[in-house]
């Protein structure tokens, strides 16, 4: 049944995550994408969604993914049923862990080899970061590039890459970190430009 599946999916991505949301992406990626549950653009848009939206990155991602998938099943009833589900399942490994640590890490914090683990777990959590940014950085910069010898010259004059690349990786990148822009504001601005691009690419199509 495709709630209980949703639960254990997201109970495993929830269990075998270090290092936050964002190392979350690549085992989502891989058991989204895995399952048929979105495509590649869908789940980038669920990215730019549950980022832009209040409340944890992946408590988000996984009511979005739930409720899409809920609705396939059961309708307006199935969304409501697969959000919770899917929530549930990502958050419960994070509160059980959360639960133990507090009773027991102040009493082993000094032992070495919970220091050592803690040393070994920040450079996999950065590793799985810089995954995902690559893998959803290319599909959103370098579209329908599978291999770094399909990157020809007529694809750094395409429409995408020129919206994508230069109007959000440059102008929006250099107000937050020079102008000191507000992070709120800047959300606004990309959602603007992104429905923007959206009618001018539907005019340039055609």
């Amino acid at each position: 049944m495709i709630f209980l599946e949703l639960f254990i999916t997201f109970f495993m991505i929830g269990l075998f995550t270090f290092g936050g949301g964002y190392a979350m992406i690549p085992l989502i990626q891989d058991q989204v994408l895995g399952k048929g549950w979105a495509t590649e653009e869908q789940l980038i848009d669920f990215i730019a969604v549950s980022e832009s939206t209040p409340g944890p990155f992946a408590i988000n991602i996984a009511t979005y993914v739930g409720a899409e998938q809920g609705n396939e099943a059961l309708g307006v009833f199935g969304r409501f049923l697969g959000s919770a589900c899917a929530t549930l399942g990502v958050v419960l490994p994070s509160l059980i862990i959360i639960i133990l640590v507090a009773k027991f890490y102040l009493k082993f914090k000094t032992n070495k080899y919970i220091a050592g683990a803690m040393k070994g777990l920040r450079p996999a959590a950065i590793a799985l970061i810089m995954s995902a940014v690559v893998s959803m950085g290319s599909s959103v910069f370098l579209p329908g590039v599978e291999r770094i010898t399909d990157i020809s010259l007529s694809l750094f004059t395409s429409y995408d890459f020129i919206t994508a690349a230069v109007i959000f990786a440059i102008m929006l990148t250099l107000m937050l970190c020079i102008k000191k822009i507000h992070p709120i504001l800047l959300i606004c601005m990309s959602a603007g430009l992104g429905v923007a691009a959206g009618y001018a690419e539907q005019l340039f199509v055609r």
